[in-house]
């Protein structure tokens, strides 16, 4: 059998696998949606769930998902940004970084229920945050961190090095020539990175039964004092999000229309992370262009 054929072979092969593998993945968000987006309404993303009766929605939830989300980026995108750029631009090379780089790459790949054991142990306990918001944004930047810090090191070593030289012929200083040079260049990488890594923090649950809470309640949306324990801004308060309250709700079973909730709630889990993915490459190229004018 000559090279040509052989390479045919294998490229056909190749090919059947890519495309079992994309109709598996279809086939899954298919029968997700398909079940889930005739329960979703206009009242089911806004209203209350309800624990002994039907009729409930996900609208406290929802909002809690991107609550804790927006916290845990706050606080886990400046650290991991400075430690990209350390790791990039200023380390160099050592028995040091290479054990930093070893443990960023372990922290990475711990399930999160463990990150949510840490959590539990660290901040609900120890630290006496109790289960709530600010405790499940810790634990959700412990299970960030390691991934976009190597996702943001590894856009900024995508940049030529000419360009660094080029910035340092000029005679500006090298943090000069990162920050206005190397990091605009790398900047749709690091935003693609960014919301990609949001849409892995917004469909997490295990890290949060533990930390977060699984209970709901009732907010005042009239309230926006971050002091007040019913307020929508309390960091303080317990919060079930939504990818928390699906698992809980099929655990339970206490809800008449636990199933028809269940897969109206997972639609809208779904489509949000799709429209996480689908929006990274655009807003890195939108904001590459306003910075750079290409």
């Amino acid at each position: 059998m000559n090279a040509k054929r052989v390479d045919k072979i294998a490229t056909v092969v190749i090919d059947i696998i890519a495309g079992i593998i994309v109709l598996i993945l279809a086939s899954l968000l298919g029968y997700i949606l398909v079940r889930g987006l005739p329960h979703v309404s206009w009242h089911f993303l806004t209203s209350p769930a309800k624990a002994f009766q039907a009729g409930g929605g996900i609208g406290v939830q929802l909002f809690n998902s991107f609550y804790l989300l927006l916290l845990a980026m706050l606080i886990s995108l400046p650290i991991s940004l400075g430690a990209g750029i350390f790791l990039s631009e200023y380390a160099g090379k050592g028995w040091l970084v290479d054990v930093v780089r070893t443990a960023i790459e372990i922290l990475s790949s711990l399930p999160s229920v463990v990150v949510g054991l840490f959590g539990f142990l660290l901040f609900v306990i120890q630290f006496k945050f109790g289960f709530s918001i600010i405790s499940g944004a810790l634990a959700l930047t412990m299970f960030n961190l390691p991934l976009l810090t190597r996702s943001i090191e590894d856009s900024l070593e995508q940049v030529p090095f000419s360009q660094r030289e080029a910035g340092l012929s000029l005679g500006i200083s090298r943090w000069e020539t990162v920050i206005h040079v190397v990091i605009p260049e790398a900047l749709p990488g690091i935003i693609s990175g960014v919301i990609l890594g949001a849409g892995r923090v917004f469909g997490e649950a295990a890290a949060l039964i533990y930390t977060a809470g699984q209970s709901a309640p009732a907010l005042n949306f009239g309230d926006w004092n971050p002091f007040d324990i019913q307020s929508p801004l309390s960091p303080l308060r317990p919060a079930e999000t939504l990818a928390v309250h699906i698992w809980k709700i099929n655990a339970e079973g206490i809800q008449p229309d636990a199933t028809a909730v269940s897969a109206g709630a997972s639609a809208v889990l779904i489509i949000v992370v799709l429209l996480f993915n689908l929006l990274a490459r655009r807003i890195g190229n939108f904001v590459y262009r306003k910075m750079t004018a290409a």
